[in-house]
């Protein structure tokens, strides 16, 4: 089973089955949280999910390897050669998690020769799924009605979703940037992959992400984002690539038209690459 438009809606279930998991730990209101090598956090759900995720995948497509967040690190000898591999974030957005703010996901992707092609963001909390692949559009699942989404041409007042955290001066040299070439900018904030989701759903323009991030991160979010009409691409404008050596992304950019409508914002991306 490995034509993308039958890998879909396998995929939606295990990352609602996988949600379901998270909620179990997150309805209990009593989340132990440890701390990983890297400093990040991790509780059961992330456990849990990334059991759950790996266990279906692997009965869905036995011949497709999985790297997930969590699976604890694969060297890169052993998957430079994976031309096809599922890259999973069990539960992106620990953080949000453990802050109880709703605004976690579960991410799941397909990668084929470093390019995400079909993706799955599920967040628990309100049931709501992205999903998209190459050749299939993309969609938004709420409520147990599935619609397509597409990314919407720029226009005034253009909307930016902004970190609540990170590149905060960076960012608004961007925005002021913009201001003054397409009129009134207007900020949003969302946490996790959420952020690149609105940028699909034609609901912001411009998601900015100057500050580091993981390739499992945007994986499947970003397969959402270019079957919906978008792209991201890194601070000269070049898609983001997968599997890597190093598997942090560089900063990037989630853009709802293609990268010429929005070369003019080059200046202010200047020593933002890294």
């Amino acid at each position: 089973m490995t034509d993308l438009k039958t890998l879909l809606d396998p995929l939606v279930n295990i990352a609602a089955e996988a949600g379901a998991a998270i909620l179990d730990v997150y309805d209990r209101g009593d989340v132990v949280v440890d701390t990983k090598d890297d400093n990040s956090p991790i509780t059961e759900a992330d456990r849990a999910a990334h059991n759950l995720i790996e266990a279906r995948l692997g009965e869905l497509t036995p011949d497709i390897p999985v790297y997930s967040e969590e699976s604890g690190g694969i060297d890169y000898a052993q998957r430079k050669d994976w031309s096809r591999f599922w890259l999973v974030d069990p539960l992106d957005g620990t953080k949000e998690f453990i802050q109880r703010n709703g605004e976690f996901t579960v991410n799941i992707a397909l990668i084929e020769n470093g390019r995400p092609v079909l993706g799955v963001v599920y967040v628990p909390v309100t049931g709501i799924t992205y999903l998209g692949g190459e050749g299939l559009g993309a969609f938004k699942e709420e409520a147990g009605a599935r619609g397509p989404i597409r990314c919407r041409t720029p226009h005034a007042p253009i909307v930016m979703v902004a970190s609540r955290r990170h590149g905060a001066e960076k960012v608004a040299a961007l925005e002021r940037l913009i201001e003054a070439k397409l009129g009134p900018v207007e900020n949003t904030s969302m946490g996790s992959s959420l952020k690149l989701c609105l940028v699909a759903e034609g609901a912001a323009d411009i998601y900015p992400r100057l500050a580091p991030t993981s390739e499992w991160d945007t994986a499947a979010a970003h397969a959402v984002v270019n079957a919906a009409g978008g792209v991201v691409v890194n601070t000269a404008f070049e898609p983001l690539a997968y599997n890597k050596e190093n598997v942090l992304n560089p900063h990037f950019l989630v853009l709802g038209q293609s990268v010429d409508e929005w070369r003019f914002i080059e200046p202010a991306l200047q020593g933002a690459s890294e």
